[in-house]
Order: C-alpha cells, then structure tokens, then sequence
C-alpha cells in the first residue's frame, strides 16, 4: 500500500510519532557508497529489507588534461 513513498523524505504512518526521515536518510547513505536498498512486503507476514554496499569501493582513474 505504501511501498512507493516509503523512501520519501517526511512521510510516515507513525502520525506526530515520526519524522519520516529515517528510511529516506538509510537510501541516501547507501547509494552514496555505491549500494542499493530492496524492500519486500507480505500483508500479515512482515516486511524484508536487503542492503547491498560494494566491498570495495569504485576504481577512479584519474586522467591528465590534455597538453
């Protein structure tokens, strides 16, 4: 049912309990590292989260500029 806003920055179910901030916050910090968030919802079973990050981070090859 709200699986599409769930990383939306300031939504919630939690009413004034929450600020809506907290999975928004986890995506945001997983992509800068080069990962990525999956989420999975059974009604009346639970919900799943996987996070994947790189083992090692991405080869940045510098190059020089043109002479």
């Amino acid at each position: 049912e709200h699986m599409d806003k769930i990383f939306d920055p300031f939504f919630t179910t939690k009413g004034t309990e929450g600020t809506g901030l907290g999975l928004a916050i986890v995506w945001g910090i997983v992509e800068d590292h080069g990962g990525d968030v999956q989420v999975s919802s059974v009604p009346g079973e639970g919900t799943r989260f996987t996070i994947r990050l790189p083992a090692k981070p991405p080869v940045v090859v510098a190059t020089a500029p043109p002479e």
